[in-house]
């Protein structure tokens, strides 16, 4: 585990949990980003659940998965997107039209790329999953 991008290491955790066949992944440490990124994946049917849990350090998050994920990684470099040049990265990141979601970063919040099309919104691109 490198602490250098821990939501890299976060999403490579859930991705082995839901691999094993594992109801639950507990993750730590937990951040907002990581927190807005399961958010997402809730909200697209990845994952059943998640739960923030305070133990006095850092905390932790308790994500309830489904068994769904094929591949889901952190998008290095971090590449910005105008709102109307989500194609290219969809071409390179996802396996065909209309499968998985890019998480992305916007003055929004974080948003799928499907949300931020929607909404005339460009930004970050942070991670994504299918």
């Amino acid at each position: 585990m490198s602490l250098n991008d821990p939501l890299a290491d976060a999403l490579i955790s859930i991705k082995n949990s839901d691999n094993a066949t594992k109801k639950e992944c507990v993750y730590r440490p937990a951040s907002k980003l990581l927190g807005e990124v399961l958010r997402v994946m809730q909200e697209k049917g990845y994952i059943l659940s998640y739960e923030f849990v305070d133990d006095g350090k850092e905390g932790r998050y308790r994500i309830g998965l489904l068994g769904k994920i094929n591949e889901c990684k952190a998008i290095k470099p971090r590449h910005a997107v105008k709102k109307n040049k989500f194609e290219k990265f969809e071409k390179r990141y996802l396996p065909a039209r209309d499968v998985g979601t890019i998480i992305v970063s916007t003055p929004s919040g974080v948003l799928s790329h499907m949300s931020a099309k929607e909404k005339g919104l460009g930004g970050r691109l942070i991670a994504y999953v299918y």
